[in-house]
This record gives structure tokens, sequence and C-alpha cells, in this order.
């Protein structure tokens, strides 16, 4: 998959009390270059804990589920556009439907 855009993800893992989310952020980043996704079900069987919801959005639990990770998937394409990155307590503050944070 083409993964769009890992500024996103550096900005994250570069705030204050958020450097530990750098190895399980660039190891997900790593995992989704080489993922040839075509469906939701694709990402479940290699991501069973992903969250697939509206709007072909997938929600990933990052570092033990202390971060959460949202991302717009075009299977056709192949590109996974992250559209969120934060805290577990943020994600509770979005609609995970129509964040657009990148």
């Amino acid at each position: 998959m083409r993964v769009i855009a890992k500024r996103t993800l550096q900005a994250f893992w570069k705030r204050a009390g958020c450097r530990d989310a750098r190895a399980p952020l660039e190891a997900w980043h790593q995992e989704a270059r080489r993922a040839k996704w075509t469906s939701p079900h694709a990402v479940k069987s290699q991501f069973a804990r992903a969250s697939i919801v509206g709007d072909n959005r997938v929600v990933f639990n990052i570092g033990g589920n202390k971060f959460r990770l949202v991302v717009e998937m075009q299977y056709r394409a192949g590109i996974a556009w992250v559209k969120f990155v934060g805290t577990h307590g943020e994600y509770d503050e979005i609609n995970v439907e129509t964040v657009n944070d990148y």
C-alpha cells in the first residue's frame, strides 16, 4: 500500500508524552507499505483487532491500545491515507468517520 502521510505519524511521535509511539507506528507503517489490502477482510486477516468503520476507514490500536490510528483505505488504488493519530483519550473526542487530521 502507498501510505499517505508518514509526516502525520512523525509529528505525533515527536509530541511531548508520545515519544513511545514511534516504534509501534514505524512498525505499522512498514507493515502497511508491504501489504496488498484489497478489502476490509484482508486488513482484518492481518490486524485482527483493527475496527472497520464507515467511509472506508479502519481504526488500528497502536502501542498496546495506548494510541489510535484512523486510516482511510482506498483499496482499488492501493492507498492507506492516515486521517488521525492520537491518544486513546483524543480518539474518544473525534468522529472517526469524518476526522481529517492530516
